[in-house]
C-alpha cells in the first residue's frame, strides 16, 4: 500500500514481474536488478533505476555497430 500499511485480508496482492531472459548477459543482469525493488519503499527506487539505466547505457555503448 502507498502509505506502508498492509492491504486488508483478501485484497489482491501485486505479483512480482517475471523477468524473461533476453539472452544478453548485460541486459539480463540489469533486468534482474529491478527485482531488488520488490518490497522496497518507493523513495528508495531511484538509485536502482539509475544503476539499471547506467548498465543498459553501458551495454549499448559496448555494441559494435557498423
Amino acid at each position: 500500500m502507498p502509505d506502508g500499511t498492509a492491504p486488508p485480508d483478501g485484497a489482491p496482492q501485486p505479483s512480482p514481474a517475471e523477468i524473461t531472459p533476453t539472452g544478453h548477459p548485460g541486459v539480463d543482469a540489469a533486468l534482474v536488478r529491478l527485482q531488488a525493488l520488490d518490497g522496497v519503499p518507493t523513495e528508495e527506487h531511484v538509485p536502482v533505476y539509475e544503476d539499471v539505466h547506467q548498465r543498459l547505457a553501458d551495454t549499448l555503448t559496448a555494441l559494435d555497430l557498423p
